[in-house]
């Protein structure tokens, strides 16, 4: 871990869903890329996980928009969320380690993402990993607040009851983590070297979900 800070004791832990437990961002961006093409939007699919990793899909579907300079089509947000549905029943895998930790946890926690509830559900079961989140998922769509808006950790953390200074968050994406900073939270980002050396002040980088055992004392 790098950028580590002294905070206080971590009492609860916010996990975020894609890129953090479930590995389903390639196959996110992948279907994004697809149904832009179908509108004549051409990205790069470096530039679409930059864009649209962790993004709201409204924000997603504007971005295509604005390229193609028209509206999409009735249905185009619905068929693209079941375009990716069908990729993620064909076979997920949770990230390295989530299982392990989860299934160590004793402080209380939950994940909250931008996503909504039928996802997290569809992604968790494939991975294995919805018998540790029952009754744990928090979903943006259901509190009217979107990453980076803190106001879904905070909504988080009152679900589990614990004060947002003594959460931790585990975040892969630049919404997440300044919702995790704006909220107060002690922010975990899981990200590759060359993304550490770019977070915010405080932030703490790990490189694996192993990692996270001893911060969270499990």
């Amino acid at each position: 871990m790098t950028n580590e800070g002294a905070g206080p004791a971590i009492e609860g832990v916010l996990f975020d869903c894609d890129g953090v437990l479930v590995d389903s961002e390639s196959v996110a961006i992948e279907c994004i890329v697809e149904s832009a093409a179908g509108m004549g939007v051409i990205y790069d699919r470096a530039e679409a996980r930059r864009r649209f990793t962790g993004a709201r899909m409204a924000d997603t579907v504007r971005d295509i928009e604005r390229r193609a300079g028209r509206a999409v089509p009735a249905g185009f947000e619905d068929d693209l969320r079941a375009r990716m549905a069908r990729k993620f029943e064909r076979g997920l895998e949770p990230m390295a380690g989530a299982s392990a930790l989860l299934q160590s946890m004793t402080l209380p926690f939950c994940v909250a993402s931008n996503g909504p509830r039928a996802k997290m559900e569809l992604t968790l079961k494939v991975t294995g990993l919805i018998e540790y989140l029952e009754g744990r998922i928090v979903s943006a769509y259901e509190v009217g607040a979107w990453k980076p808006d803190p106001a879904l950790f905070l909504h988080a953390a009152r679900h589990i009851g614990v004060d947002p200074p003594r959460c931790a968050v585990v975040e892969d994406s630049d919404y997440g983590i300044e919702a995790g900073v704006e909220a107060g939270m002690q922010v975990f980002a899981l990200v590759d070297t060359e993304k550490a050396r770019t977070l915010p002040q405080g932030v703490i980088a790990v490189g694996a979900l192993s990692e996270l055992h001893e911060p969270f004392a499990c």
